[in-house]
């Protein structure tokens, strides 16, 4: 991650822009992480930028070192190689600039690396292949069956892509694109396992918008999250918290130890009117006076209404987008909240595309997702993510489909399960966490 970013045209280097309210660089680091599969992890970054990284694995309880960049990718591949200790055996090079690397690819990259010492990642190309060495005439069109597309990680046997970056600086080989390169000039063969077609590397504005979307295809799942935190003590404020969901997680939390506040407009002891700033900046000075700064603000209300927006009184309408989207607001600037705290706003599956007969619902959750990503970014302080339950069997939604079969549907207690995993997780915010229901 030595780049400064020029071809992206950014003062700030394109692994340092954010994707859905995250760095870049750090989905990468979390599946490496995640992976198990290395003892050491080098991030090999640009000097400007190397305070701002070790504020940003500060939180990481792995072997995390950070190396500073050289002016060419070669140099800084290179930096990162004579940073690693002397018992090093094998090594993964990747950019960066993947985030959506597996841990499927990695386990093939070192599979393969232990048996033939060097390996490159690539896939098939779609595209026709032409060859045109003055840049405005083709000279052949290759068989496309010979040729791949490669990716990373690159992954090598220790010594012998140290000596073959070693031996190239020597002879004045200073701007290779990749490492496999250099080991191939020094004569070894390059084994090949197969990478994705998600596995894309971000080097356009362009790039990050298809970004985007790979990430909403590919929401994170609770089951992938590492948990840190005891929620012993905790006082979480849950919005809605004598609903369906909202009175299952009360439970969970104080069966964790924790001390939940039901604010909603029922509540015995802070009933409050969320679609109304004064009733909620009201409600929180009362909680800041009793408990103090809050550990954490869920926000689980909602309003849901059945019908075809021709059906809708204004009244309606309004009551819709203020309980779904302005509540939620007004408790996320109200919330006195410690350094750290968390947020966690509850949105629906039906964000990611607008459903028929719930168009201001769906539209409203979809705003909750772009608030909180958009949240999580200006305030580097807390955690702010979204979780996203398809649908739930709660009060709401028997009045709204009677007729539907419970057994496929979630239960409130898996959601509010999945909501105590969130709280439990350091280092996470900006991020869109999925709650799907699970069948035998």
């Amino acid at each position: 991650m030595g780049g400064t970013g020029e071809r992206f045209g950014s003062e700030t280097p394109k692994q340092f822009h954010r994707l859905a309210g995250k760095k870049v660089y750090l989905y990468t680091l979390e599946t490496f992480l995640a992976s198990n599969l290395f003892e050491e992890i080098l991030l090999v970054c640009p000097q400007a930028w190397i305070k701002s990284v070790q504020d940003d694995i500060a939180c990481y309880s792995a072997q995390i070192s950070i190396v500073m960049g050289g002016t060419t990718r070669q140099e800084s591949s290179l930096n990162g190689l004579l940073a690693c200790g002397a018992d090093t055996h094998f090594v993964a090079i990747h950019d960066a600039v993947r985030p959506f690397v597996t841990p499927e690819i990695l386990e093939k990259n070192i599979a393969a690396a232990l048996v033939t010492g060097a390996v490159d990642t690539c896939i098939p190309s779609a595209d026709t292949l032409v060859h045109a060495p003055q840049g405005n005439k083709i000279s052949t069109i290759p068989l496309r069956a010979e040729y791949l597309r490669g990716q990373t990680p690159q992954s090598f046997s220790y010594p012998l892509i140290l000596n073959a970056h070693l031996k190239a600086k020597h002879a004045g080989v200073f701007n290779n694109s990749d490492d496999c390169s250099l080991a191939l000039r020094d004569g070894h063969p390059i084994s090949i396992v197969e990478g994705s077609e998600e596995n894309i590397k971000i080097t356009s504005e362009l790039d990050l918008i298809l970004a985007e979307q790979i990430l909403r295809l590919k929401n994170v799942c609770s089951s992938s999250l590492t948990k840190f935190n005891s929620l012993q003590g905790k006082r979480i404020v849950v919005t809605g918290g004598t609903g369906g969901i909202g009175t299952a997680l009360c439970r969970l939390l104080e069966a964790e130890g924790a001390i939940p506040i039901a604010l909603s407009r029922s509540s015995k002891e802070y009933s409050v009117d969320l679609t109304c700033y004064e009733s909620t900046s009201l409600a929180f000075d009362q909680i800041l006076q009793k408990f103090g700064q809050i550990d954490g603000l869920i926000n689980s209300v909602g309003l849901l209404k059945n019908k075809q927006l021709n059906q809708l009184t204004s009244k309606e309408i309004d009551s819709l987008v203020s309980t779904n989207l302005t509540g939620v607001i007004y408790s996320c600037k109200c919330a006195h909240l410690k350094k750290g705290a968390h947020i966690i706003n509850i949105a629906s599956s039906s964000y990611a595309r607008g459903r028929k007969n719930f168009a201001i619902y769906s539209s409203s959750k979809a705003a909750i997702v772009n608030f909180s990503q958009a949240l999580a970014e200006e305030r580097e302080d807390l955690q702010v993510n979204v979780l996203v339950p398809q649908r739930t069997h709660t009060p709401m939604r028997i009045d709204n489909f009677p007729d539907e079969n419970p057994s496929t549907l979630l239960t409130p207690e898996e959601v509010a399960t999945e909501v105590l995993t969130l709280l439990k997780t350091k280092c996470l915010t900006g991020t869109i966490v999925e709650v799907r229901k699970k069948y035998p």
